[in-house]
């Protein structure tokens, strides 16, 4: 099965990323079939610079996309879908997110509420 997903290459700690066809068993560091363009986070303007053409072909013929290239595809105008979650949250930091929400929301409402002297 063939995907797009990125592979990582740069400097330490300044990243840049290929956008790549390869097999979805292998490691990104291996052989790929096709270069489709590059992604620079660090240049939010011009960082991103893609071959809509070859992607749309791959996208055609049967190719998946990883989550974070399907997110950079809709940002693109390429793809026309949602977004797609590319973070896993596990049940224990979801509880601990849900925990969290739980305690704020009580000082929120408290600080909503308009307190005049007519009403004290």
């Amino acid at each position: 099965m063939l995907t797009i997903r990125l592979q990582r290459v740069g400097k330490a700690k300044h990243a840049n990323y290929r956008l790549i066809v390869s097999e979805k068993a292998r490691d990104t560091h291996d052989k790929y079939v096709e270069l489709l363009g590059t992604y620079n986070p660090h240049d939010k303007e011009k960082g991103l610079n893609l071959k809509s053409d070859r992607i749309q072909y791959w996208l055609g013929v049967g190719a998946t996309t990883s989550n974070t290239v399907h997110n950079l595809l809709v940002k693109a105008g390429i793809n026309k879908e949602k977004k797609a979650k590319s973070v896993f949250l596990s049940t224990k930091r979801k509880v601990k997110i849900a925990e969290k929400k739980k305690k704020n929301e009580p000082t929120a409402a408290a600080e909503a509420k308009p307190t005049t002297p007519a009403a004290v």
